[in-house]
């Protein structure tokens, strides 16, 4: 597949997808590169200079806030994301929006 039209495709559903694991708990960067990677089987597989601008987006619309830890032992302090209540809001919209989309596709592509 061209990769030019991979990455536009996967774009448009970053938003939700962190949105549905910060649901779950509180994340820092890692652990979000991580899931999305391990839940999506290495279809997304994202680097930090791509998740980042998407989490200070998030931010900046109030669909996330993010918190630093305290330093524990060798363990460095690390900011963790967490969806706010806008942000839990707008997740189901989302997933309806995509779904809509995602049978229209289907439905010109069968």
């Amino acid at each position: 597949m061209n990769d030019k039209y991979e990455r536009q495709m996967k774009k448009g559903v970053l938003d939700m997808l962190i949105l549905k694991l910060l649901q779950e708990k509180p994340k820092y960067g890692y652990q979000l590169i991580s899931e999305l990677k391990e839940k999506s089987n290495s279809v997304f597989v994202l680097k930090e200079g791509t998740l980042y601008p998407i989490l200070y987006r998030l931010e900046d619309e109030q669909l996330v806030e993010s918190n630093w830890s305290a330093a524990a032992g060798k363990q460095l302090p690390r900011k963790y994301y967490s969806i706010t209540e806008k942000g839990k809001a707008l997740l189901p919209e989302l997933s309806q929006t995509w779904n809509r989309i995602s049978a229209g596709i289907q439905q010109i592509m069968n």
